[in-house]
């Protein structure tokens, strides 16, 4: 993190604690964003009295001839926190950012930073309310995190269990090719949205599995791999990525035990929460999954400039949105899988 401004700068304590519990804020993922998607990144700062960085705001900038200019913090980053040890600091981040979006001439400027008090009370910024967040406290025994979930959510964990379904932590780069093949047809035959390229995974696995941040956990039966699950693990906090499994299996209820399994890892190496990630409002069979593990549920506000635009701020009831989806659950794979890898930059 430190590497990201001259090593000779140093940070307020609170800044330094917040960025090191924050994912999204590692430097291997804003280098990630950069040399994979090739996006620009600027890095903001605010500094305090004694000459410490009392702000900390990364933006890229996404210059797209199919979705436009804008300044994104970040993208593919579900919540990128506003680091700021006080209301000056966090207003100065803010005028930084538009003019900086006023001097690129971009679209709009989006902060994913879920809801903050000054910000919202900016009226040069306007509020995307379209997800929400959830959160399961973990305990240092996962028996304690048992207890806090429905009985349907245990039922079925424990139908997975008596079926034979067993949950294996990929160990190389290999497995990650097992999980591809799944998440390939859970996003665009079930959902109709583009993919990641392979590519993507693996760099993901080559950037992060060695020092464990990323974990990749995967549901077998009978000799196949039907479901799986990527986490990562970062600060005190599991954050769930990435998930996929096999329609055909899913009567085995193999996501149930792979989150029960990830539940219990977390518990037995000391994280203190699970993130579960970013839910549309709209995705009410998703929020009803996630509220049986008794997640807490959180506001997930995006902050924009001058207006609200882009992908995240498209409602998924939207006509656009569910016509975008339709056609791509009907084209075949191999014209999905080139064109997704090409898209998804011009998604960030």
């Amino acid at each position: 993190m430190l590497s990201l401004l001259p090593i000779n700068v140093p940070w307020h304590p609170s800044i330094k604690e917040q960025a090191e519990n924050s994912f999204y804020y590692d430097q291997r993922w804003l280098e990630l964003l950069t040399t994979f998607y090739g996006y620009r990144m600027t890095h903001l700062t605010t500094t305090d009295r004694e000459g410490r960085i009392s702000g900390f705001l990364p933006l890229c900038f996404v210059n797209s001839p199919l979705t436009g200019r804008r300044l994104v913090s970040l993208p593919f980053s579900d919540q990128c926190p506003l680091l700021a040890v006080d209301e000056t600091s966090a207003n100065n981040l803010v005028e930084q950012a538009i003019r900086l979006a006023r001097q690129q001439k971009v679209k709009y400027l989006e902060l994913r930073t879920g809801a903050h008090e000054q910000l919202a009370q900016r009226s040069d910024l306007a509020e995307g309310n379209l997800y929400v967040n959830w959160s399961i406290p973990l305990s240092e025994r996962a028996e304690d995190v048992w207890t806090t979930l429905r009985k349907p959510v245990q039922h079925q964990i424990k139908k997975s269990q008596k079926n034979g379904v067993h949950i294996r932590v990929a160990q190389k780069c290999e497995d990650m090719l097992l999980y591809y093949n799944l998440h390939l047809r859970t996003r665009v035959k079930k959902h109709g949205m583009p993919v990641q390229s392979r590519k993507y995974f693996s760099t993901l696995w080559d950037t992060f599995a060695a020092s464990n941040t990323l974990q990749l956990l995967l549901a077998e039966y009978e000799g196949n791999t039907i479901a799986g699950i990527i986490i990562f693990a970062f600060g005190t906090t599991l954050h769930y990525a990435y998930g996929a499994s096999d329609e055909n299996h899913l009567k085995l209820a193999p996501n149930n035990l792979l989150f029960w399994d990830a539940i219990t890892w977390g518990c037995e190496h000391g994280y203190k929460v699970f993130d579960l990630g970013r839910t549309a409002r709209d995705n009410e069979g998703l929020m009803e999954f996630k509220r049986r593990w008794g997640a807490i549920q959180e506001s997930l506000t995006y902050y924009y400039y001058p207006h609200a635009a882009g992908l995240a701020f498209t409602s998924e009831n939207s006509p656009t949105f569910r016509l975008l989806t339709t056609v791509w659950k009907t084209l075949p794979l191999t014209v999905t899988v080139p064109l997704g890898g090409w898209f998804y930059r011009h998604m960030g």
